[in-house]
């Protein structure tokens, strides 16, 4: 399988900060890589040296088979961006947009109105298509953005917190648009806070922390490594909390999670049912009261607590790695085509 993606040892510094302190990563064609990581891992600074908006000060980079570092414009030609905002201009309509990128990707007059007329009903975005983008809701602008990156037909696709923000109808709307990408044969490779995305999409997953890898592999190989089950208890009163974990702690085979304002105790076991079973018992014998109780098998967002030491949280409004946030991040979500052969374009789609 031809690999669409490969990065070998980036690093990216910003003064006193290494966003990326050695990165690898290889996406095959015709799958999607998912990358995990806390607030300030380093999975934006990684999109933007992949897609040419910054140069990293070390590693290489190929893109569709073409080196990034060398011919940055070549890799443009092969690739759609969708950052982690609309990078839509809110005075055109949608259809305005779109017919827009194409001509800045020279497709010509016609074949840039039909793409644009074609994508808008791919999405669903018809009957919208010839009012302003001001008037579009947060998930049809999203999608209006999903659509601009697709307008030159990209080899390779690159989406960075593709569903941030989105209510759960318009997130299971633009998974299921992404889930037919691939099955055309697309390339992706997005970023994600939302486990549950990683798990629906993802063929293979990375999860950086610091700007490194920490684990890699498929959502199951991830979540087998972590073995055993879960028992999961609500406890009726706060008050409780304490105690609770205690009995826990002489069950468990590793650290008890404790959520204090759902008050929501997580612990892992080796014993299944039986440890479910003594767990109760414990519990009543110490006058605990629950609320919920059950036993289940790890999920995704027990694999980012256990290798980052906290549960995957949405990105605040800033980005969400530490270095520069006015033209980089400017740059990332501008919707024009960068023709410049500088090393640091101001912008790509």
């Amino acid at each position: 399988m031809n690999e669409m993606i490969r990065a070998e040892g980036l690093v990216k510094r910003y003064k006193d900060v290494t966003a990326l302190a050695g990165l690898d990563l290889v996406v095959p064609q015709g799958t999607v890589l998912g990358l995990l990581g806390p607030n300030g891992a380093g999975k934006t600074t990684a999109v933007r040296i992949l897609t040419t908006l910054l140069v990293p000060d070390e590693g290489t980079v190929t893109v569709a088979g073409i080196d990034a570092l060398t011919d940055p414009e070549g890799v443009r030609h092969r690739i759609g961006l969708s950052g982690q905002y609309a990078a839509v201009d809110e005075q055109l309509t949608g259809f305005e947009n779109l017919d827009m990128i194409g001509r800045l990707y020279r497709l010509g007059r016609q074949p840039s109105r039909k793409r644009a007329r074609d994508l808008l009903e791919r999405f669903d975005l018809s009957d919208a298509g010839d009012r302003p983008v001001k008037t579009y809701s947060g998930g049809m602008r999203r999608r209006l953005d999903l659509a601009g990156a697709l307008v030159a037909e990209p080899d390779v696709l690159f989406l960075d917190e593709p569903t941030t923000g989105l209510d759960p109808r318009s997130r299971s709307e633009m998974w299921q648009i992404l889930r037919e990408l691939v099955q055309r044969g697309s390339t992706l490779l997005l970023t994600t806070q939302y486990l549950e995305e990683a798990d629906l999409l993802a063929d293979d997953i990375v999860v950086i922390d610091h700007g490194r890898s920490i684990a890699h592999g498929t959502a199951d190989e991830l979540k087998a490594e972590l073995g055993g089950e879960r028992v999961e208890v609500v406890v009726a009163d706060a008050a409780d909390l304490a105690t609770a974990r205690g009995i826990l702690a002489g069950i468990a085979i590793a650290d008890v999670h404790v959520e204090t304002h759902t008050r929501l105790l997580t612990a892992p076991v080796s014993g299944g049912a039986d440890d479910l079973m003594r767990t109760l018992r414990e519990f009543d014998a110490n006058g605990i009261r629950i609320s919920d109780v059950g036993l289940r098998r790890p999920t995704l967002d027990d694999v980012f607590l256990t290798l980052t030491g906290h549960v995957a949280e949405p990105e605040p409004a800033a980005a969400d790695d530490a270095g520069p946030t006015g033209g980089d991040a400017a740059a990332a979500a501008s919707p024009l085509v960068a023709t410049s052969t500088d090393s640091t374009p101001e912008g790509a789609r």
